[in-house]
């Protein structure tokens, strides 16, 4: 079935982005759920449907930015709301949870505003808040790629800080850890892959395979390491099986994606429920 559906170059173009985001956004959501950070997906998320909204629009008004690849803008907002985010984390030392939806109302409202000076909802953007397996160009795959090469970098140098200041920032901080640029740099490289997964899940829906699989993950992992194995395992599964669905469906694959993720949540607990009640 796959095999055959891979004939198509848009196909081989969103399969390949699918694998590789499938790999990268279970990978980094488990330190976001980890440090209770879920909601910032949601923010930057929006923050990134800013930017989109705003290069369509500019590409409506300026003929000579019609060949402006949105996902530029996308990016450039996204990495922009994580820098605000935490600068309004500092500020609000005692509060840091009003970042979030100081930025998420930010993005929402200028995406508003975009739109409507676009006068309403196209195509483009139609496919950019809920996927669209057919919208994935080769350029997009290579920023995929990229991106996927510095989340992985970055993981893999900075693995050990980043262990030590998702269960004890305290600590973290107190043994000389750089925990503020760290943090940073952490901000940074989840706008990067929010952007990154917009094409393929959504702007909407990409914080959910930040957090689904992980979800499902902790619920029977027994050590950090082996709840991003599972995580990983479920995200492409997830988002392997919700291509071929919305493809055949004719369906947006954000959506599929998003609701086989969530089967897979449910298998796990009634499974892990059943499993308790067989040794009880």
């Amino acid at each position: 079935m796959i095999s055959s559906i891979l004939h198509y170059e848009f196909l081989q173009n969103a399969f390949l982005s699918g694998i590789i985001i499938g790999i990268i956004a279970p990978l980094l959501g488990v330190f976001i759920v980890v440090r209770r950070l879920s909601l910032i997906a949601d923010a930057l998320s929006h923050v990134t449907l800013a930017g989109i909204a705003g290069s369509l629009y500019l590409s409506q008004t300026f003929t000579g930015l019609a060949l402006l690849n949105p996902l530029y803008l996308g990016i450039v907002a996204s990495v922009s709301g994580s820098v605000l985010i935490e600068r309004l984390r500092r500020l609000y030392k005692h509060y840091e949870e009003l970042a979030i939806p100081i930025i998420m109302s930010g993005g929402i409202g200028i995406s508003a505003i975009f739109i409507s000076l676009a006068k309403g909802f196209s195509t483009d953007l139609f496919s950019y808040l809920f996927g669209s397996v057919s919208a994935v160009s080769r350029q997009d795959l290579f920023i995929v790629v990229v991106i996927a090469l510095l989340v992985i970098a970055f993981i893999y140098l900075f693995y050990k800080e980043l262990f030590v200041l998702s269960f004890d920032d305290e600590y973290a901080k107190a043994s000389g850890l750089p925990a503020k640029w760290i943090h940073l740099l952490f901000m940074i490289v989840t706008a990067l892959v929010i952007a990154a997964s917009m094409r393929i899940v959504g702007i909407l829906l990409v914080s959910s395979l930040m957090t689904l699989p992980v979800a499902a993950s902790i619920r029977i992992a027994k050590g950090f390491k082996q709840a991003i194995l599972y995580a990983i395992v479920f995200g492409e599964t997830a988002v392997i099986a919700g291509l071929v669905s919305a493809f055949y469906l004719d369906l947006a694959p954000g959506g599929t994606i998003v609701m086989i993720s969530i089967l897979i949540l449910l298998i796990v607990i009634v499974g892990k429920k059943i499993a308790m009640s067989v040794r009880a």
